[in-house]
């Protein structure tokens, strides 16, 4: 436990916030995914926070020729949880269609660079709520029962998944901050 005075300067400099740092699991979800989704929520509203106010030309900054733009991050981040949801929820992959909507935006790379920008931060942020909002519903429908079996036809579970999501998340949320402390 870190000295009073030490955590006064931590919260003078902003690196704690002022609410609770607890993990707590919200009503309605089984104790493991409760837990889980409190950690999601939590990364993302870290992430939001670290781009809400961004203008056009940030959303859609390049640091160099192969680097990401933070609006394509961002529906990276959103498609890939998409994807977890058919692939846990529903045992498959993406089918056509949702491969058409989803697919430049999970691969990111040239294709992804030439067509994710031009768009507010909101636009991005809208469609992973929209995408936030169904994993939520879909995990209330479950319990830690389901959470602990392993996905049909692979070597994890629905936990790991769920983990491998957050953890993602968390790797793109350092990614996109080096990102706004780079540019002009």
């Amino acid at each position: 436990m870190l000295p009073r005075s030490a955590l006064f300067f931590l919260l003078l400099l902003g690196c704690l916030p002022l609410r609770a740092q607890t993990i707590k699991a919200p009503r309605g979800y089984s104790p493991q995914i409760g837990t889980t989704v409190a950690m999601l929520e939590d990364l993302k509203r870290r992430v939001t926070n670290s781009v809400a106010n961004l203008n056009q030309e940030e959303v859609d900054f390049l640091l160099d020729e192969e680097a990401n733009r933070i609006g394509a991050l961002i529906l990276h981040l959103a498609a890939t949880e998409r994807y977890y949801q058919v692939y846990t929820f529903e045992n498959r992959g993406f089918n056509a269609e949702e491969g058409k909507r989803w697919n430049v935006a999970m691969n990111l790379g040239d294709r992804a660079r030439t067509t994710l920008k031009g768009k507010p931060i909101t636009y991005y942020l809208n469609v992973w709520d929209e995408v936030r909002k169904e994993t939520l519903r879909l995990l209330k429908t479950r319990d830690d029962e389901w959470f602990a079996a392993k996905v049909r036809g692979s070597n994890m579970n629905n936990h790991w998944a769920w983990y491998h999501v957050m953890e993602h998340q968390a790797n793109h949320m350092g990614q996109i901050r080096l990102l706004t402390k780079r540019m002009p």
